[in-house]
Parts: C-alpha cells; sequence; structure tokens
C-alpha cells in the first residue's frame, strides 16, 4: 500500500487535532511541541520493517496510530455499554496512551529506528523494506515510549503508563506480571490496558485486511440445495487471484502459510 503527499499530510493533521482535542495544557503544549520537532521524521516512518507485518510503508505508522485512537475511543464505549466502569480512568488517558503506545518505533533523539533496506535479497526475498538502526541502542518499544515522554518533559498518569507498557498484552511475555495475577489485588484496576491492547490488536488486522486479505479468496465447492460446504473427499483448487497474489510472494514460509487460508 502507499499513501500519496496528501493522505500523508491529512493524518498528520488528524493525528495533531488528537493532541488539541482530547489533551489537556500544559501536556497538550509540549506533547505538541515534541511531535512538531520530529515531526518530519514521524510522519514519514513505517509502522513496521515488513510488509507481511502492518504499515511497512512511508507515512504507516501515522496512519496506525489514528486508526488505533479512533478504535480506543468507539471501543469505550462499547465496554461503558456493557457495563464497564469507565469512570476509573479519563478519555484523556485513553487518547494520550492511544497516541503513544508505539513512539519507541521512531528510534531516539538522534537515531530513527527504521532505515531503508540497502539489502535487496532480504528485500525480495523475506519482503523486509526497512532494516533496523544498528547505531541506535536496543530498548523494547514501550520502554522506549515512556523514556522518550520523559525525558522530553512529558508527564504522564500511572494509568497510561500500564496501558503504553501492555498494549502488546500476553504477545509479550513481559506483561505477564501484569496482565496474569491471579489475585484480584495484582490485577488492573481498570480498563484502559484491555482497550488499548483491543484498539492496536483492531487497527493491525484491518491494516491487513486492507493490504492482503483482499488478494486472496477461499474457493468453496457448492453442495446440496445451493449450499456453500466443502466436499470432505475433494480439495479445491486455488482460485485465479489467489494463485496469482501467491505468485508474487517471495518468502516460501509465508506463501506455505497463506496458501493454507
Amino acid at each position: 500500500m502507499k499513501l500519496t503527499a496528501e493522505q500523508i499530510q491529512e493524518n498528520w493533521e488528524e493525528f495533531l487535532d488528537n493532541i488539541k482535542e482530547h489533551i489537556q495544557s500544559p501536556r497538550k503544549e509540549r506533547l505538541l511541541a515534541f511531535y512538531e520537532k520530529f515531526g518530519e521524521r514521524i510522519s514519514l516512518m513505517p509502522a513496521s520493517h515488513k510488509k507481511e507485518y502492518h504499515n511497512a510503508f512511508i507515512g504507516g505508522y501515522v496512519d496506525h496510530v489514528n486508526r488505533v485512537v479512533r478504535c480506543a475511543l468507539s471501543l469505550q464505549d462499547l465496554w461503558t455499554a456493557m457495563g464497564s466502569d469507565s469512570s476509573s480512568y479519563t478519555t484523556e488517558e485513553l487518547v494520550f496512551a492511544a497516541l503513544n503506545h508505539d513512539l519507541g518505533k521512531m528510534g531516539d533523539q538522534n537515531h530513527a529506528s527504521y532505515l531503508p533496506q540497502t539489502d535487496m535479497w532480504r528485500r525480495e526475498k523475506l519482503g523486509e523494506e526497512w532494516m533496523f538502526n544498528k547505531d541506535l541502542a536496543f530498548a523494547s518499544v514501550p520502554d522506549r515510549s515512556l523514556f522518550l515522554l520523559q525525558s522530553n518533559g512529558i508527564q504522564y498518569t500511572f494509568n497510561e503508563m500500564v496501558a503504553i507498557q501492555t498494549h502488546d498484552g500476553l504477545y509479550d511475555e513481559a506483561n505477564k506480571k501484569y496482565l496474569m495475577g491471579f489475585l484480584a489485588e495484582s490485577r488492573p484496576r481498570t480498563s484502559l490496558p484491555y482497550i488499548i491492547h483491543q484498539a492496536d490488536m483492531m487497527a493491525a488486522r484491518i491494516e491487513f485486511e486492507n493490504d492482503w486479505l483482499k488478494d486472496f479468496k477461499n474457493p468453496v465447492t457448492p453442495g446440496k440445495g445451493g449450499s456453500t460446504l466443502k466436499s470432505v473427499d475433494q480439495k479445491p483448487k486455488p482460485a485465479a487471484a489467489k494463485s496469482k497474489a501467491l505468485s508474487s510472494v517471495k518468502s516460501a514460509g509465508l506463501k506455505s502459510m497463506l496458501d493454507n487460508l
């Protein structure tokens, strides 16, 4: 997927508008100053380094974060409608966590995290459009996100800290201490971490659908009476669209995985 210059600019304006609308002073001014300082890098950076992940294209990061904010606001309404106690956190905390959950992907003050991939074999065979900057000291994305905020004088609440730290849910082993408590007192005191995690997953899934899923069709064999159940003894041939899409995938592992969809 590619974004036009106009789309990148519109996404960046939406990103800044979310800060202006939902974040109170003096954090609003500090966040705006920080993001405007690094605006060129952040507005153009991808959300991931590999095209088989999500939004691994120029402008993909802001496109993803804006979608997470929209998903989080919608999920908050759903959780509240289902009886969740939304008074245990604020909408500002929700939007702040969504806006900054992946901030660590920008790198640090002097080094971008992602650089254009120069190894053509890795680009063509592994789908790695970008490579990690070896000059950047290692840190997990949530840890770097929180470090960047505090080192630029941007304070965050305890709720925001936990939500940013755990936005990957149990996909990150480090989050077990927060999300797998067996005692009531060791569990999160708000639903904010779960909403941010679900919003992030929802956004990434939608991005996968936009980038990949439309290229694959699941063929079915009509049964009696117009049924679409597949015959147990008959394996349908891949649809033309699926065959064409698979032929363009260079990674053997990914091709095998997608062929089984």
